[in-house]
C-alpha cells in the first residue's frame, strides 16, 4: 500500500525537483559593453586615459564572473553596428537591450569613463534589463588619478554597485595592504 502511495507522488515530486533546481542552476547572464571615454580635459585621450579606459571591461567581467555571473561576449563589430556615434548606447537604453537580448543576455551594461579633471574621473554605467530594455540603475563612481590599482579599486566598488541590484554575492577583495 506504501509503494502505491509513493507512485502516486513521484511525477508531483519530480516536477517540485526540477523546479526547485531551475533558481539553484540559472545564471544571471550580463554582456558588458566596452566603456567609451568622454575625456574634456584640456588634453584628451591620451593613450594612458585610452589605456585605463579599454581595461575596464576585462576587470568588471573578472570581478562579476568571481561573483558567480555568467558574462556574455558582444564582438566589437556588432557594438560598433549597434551604435549611432558616441555616446548613443549609453543615451539609449532600448537599443542597448536589443543588442544584449539578441546575444542571450538578461542584463546589459553600458559604460562609460568621463574624466572632467586630471586629478578624477568617473566609471559611470546603466544596467539595463534586456527584457524590456528598462533601466534598472545608473552607476557612478569616482577614482583619483590614473594609477591601476585606483581604477580597480574603482571597478571593484563598481562591481559591488552592480550585484546589489541583482544577486547581492559580490564580495569586494580586503583592502591591499602595502610596505
Amino acid at each position: 500500500m506504501m509503494s502505491k502511495k509513493l507512485g502516486l507522488h513521484r511525477p508531483l515530486c519530480a516536477v517540485f525537483l526540477c523546479l526547485c533546481g531551475v533558481g539553484v542552476f540559472a545564471e544571471t547572464r550580463i554582456a558588458i559593453l566596452d566603456f567609451e571615454l568622454s575625456d574634456v580635459t584640456l588634453a584628451p585621450r591620451i593613450p594612458a586615459e585610452i589605456e585605463r579606459t579599454a581595461s575596464i571591461k576585462p576587470m568588471l567581467e573578472n570581478e562579476l564572473k568571481g561573483a558567480g555571473y555568467k558574462i556574455i561576449a558582444i564582438d566589437l563589430n556588432t557594438q560598433h553596428e549597434a551604435n549611432g556615434g558616441f555616446g548613443y548606447l549609453f543615451d539609449h537604453n532600448d537599443i542597448a537591450a536589443e543588442l544584449g537580448k539578441k546575444v542571450g543576455a538578461d542584463y546589459v551594461l553600458v559604460g562609460r569613463l568621463h574624466k572632467p579633471s586630471f586629478l578624477f574621473a568617473y566609471l559611470m554605467g546603466h544596467l539595463i534589463k534586456t527584457d524590456g530594455g528598462g533601466l534598472i540603475e545608473n552607476y557612478v563612481v569616482e577614482t583619483k588619478g590614473g594609477d591601476k590599482k585606483l581604477t580597480l579599486k574603482a571597478v571593484e566598488t563598481f562591481a559591488s554597485n552592480v550585484d546589489k541590484n541583482l544577486e547581492n554575492t559580490y564580495t569586494p577583495p580586503p583592502p591591499r595592504t602595502t610596505r
